[in-house]
């Protein structure tokens, strides 16, 4: 399958943002003109009082100084980024929830994208630990970056050993060096590590 950036990008934010589901009716409501609305009793015509009450309501209240001085809020990053290759040395940015690094494995496959690497990062000063998995096509030149993040506490998630056997080897040194637990993979011995080794060298808490 040839993929497309816009094929990844709807596919990636329909599995992080799904449609929202359709609300049930409520009790009480009622159908009109084939567009549900709520049966409530006529209230009569509005007062001049209830009338001026309502404009006040609807004014927006005056902002502080403090808050015209902070100035807009930083938009928050985007899960799903394309990218110039210049720039990143990839040119699709995904970020997932641990629990959907399976379905994210399966997109990628279905792209015809191949595993090329797993790493890990530790985000010591935010506790958390992120898992990194890179992708490329081997017809279309394209390369991919998939990542995850979850507590530092509990570095856990799925094996994509089912999706991308390859990635056997890769969650394996990534358990020896960050100690992070890929759940069902068939065995996550240690890879590089002596066998009674009881640290993870590449956290950042590490003291040899």
């Amino acid at each position: 399958m040839k993929p497309t950036l816009e094929q990844l990008t709807a596919e990636f934010t329909a599995l992080i943002e799904p449609a929202p589901a359709v609300p049930a009716p409520v009790a009480g409501a009622a159908f009109a003109r084939g567009e549900l609305v709520e049966s409530v009793a006529d209230p009569g015509p509005p007062s001049v009082a209830s009338a001026k009450d309502g404009l006040a309501s609807a004014r927006p209240a005056p902002s502080t100084a403090a808050a015209t001085a902070a100035g807009p809020a930083a938009a928050p990053k985007s899960p799903v980024q394309t990218w110039a290759f210049a720039l990143k040395g990839f040119v699709f940015d995904a970020s997932v929830a641990s629990d959907q690094v399976v379905a994210a494995a399966g997109i990628m496959d279905r792209n015809g994208f191949a595993l090329d690497a797993i790493t890990g990062v530790d985000w010591i000063a935010q506790n958390e630990m992120e898992v990194v998995y890179d992708f490329f096509h081997p017809e279309e030149n394209l390369r991919a970056v998939v990542r995850t993040r979850m507590p530092r506490a509990t570095p856990e998630l799925p094996t994509i050993s089912p999706v991308f056997p390859g990635a056997n080897w890769h969650e394996r040194e990534t358990h020896d060096f960050f100690g992070i637990r890929f759940l069902g993979h068939p065995n996550l011995a240690p890879f590089l590590l002596p066998e009674d080794a009881d640290f993870h060298p590449l956290r950042k808490d590490y003291q040899p």
